[in-house]
């Protein structure tokens, strides 16, 4: 597994920010059965350059906590026999054979406004953010009711199975 992560902000974290990063990444891959290595980028960015991000890809302008790109069309979540057609040879890093799943785009200062918001560490809200997004990068969506339950289940049981809870 190759997670690139690029911390574009000042922000000092007290936690070791990068393994918890690897481990909701690898918990959500190991829970969602994925049958291969996988990449995934990460930024850390500020309030601006979210909205910005936001109003450019999604035509919403304000900031938001996090953006998921997906690179990959599931055709179900977690789906991953599409992958063996020969179509889907560009599915791979040519260089490491791992399947690119996308970029993952989160908001420190959100980020740090809903953690007091919902009173639970910021490392707790930033394994949120990160299991929220893998999950829409293996093509889970929460847009209506059925979808969002099982989005904030699999959330839960991610990040209940690390031990990071409330």
């Amino acid at each position: 597994m190759t997670v690139q992560i690029e911390n574009e902000n000042e922000y000092r974290f007290d936690f070791p920010y990068e393994d918890v990063a690897r481990r909701v990444i690898d918990q959500v891959l190991t829970m969602e059965k994925c049958p291969y290595e996988a990449e995934i980028n990460l930024v850390l960015t500020g309030s601006e350059e979210i909205r910005e991000i936001n109003r450019q890809f999604r035509g919403i302008d304000r900031e938001t906590d996090v953006l998921s790109f997906p690179m990959q069309d599931f055709p179900a979540p977690a789906e991953y026999d599409f992958l063996e057609d020969e179509e889907s040879f560009d599915a791979f890093h040519p260089d490491t054979g791992e399947l690119m799943l996308g970029d993952i785009m989160i908001s420190v200062p959100r980020a740090i406004e809903q953690a007091e918001q919902f009173g639970h560490g910021l490392m707790r809200e930033y394994a949120f953010l990160i299991a929220h997004s893998m999950l829409h990068l293996l093509g889970y969506d929460h847009m209506e009711p059925d979808e969002a339950r099982v989005m904030e289940a699999k959330q839960a049981m991610a990040l209940e199975a690390l031990g990071i809870t409330r």
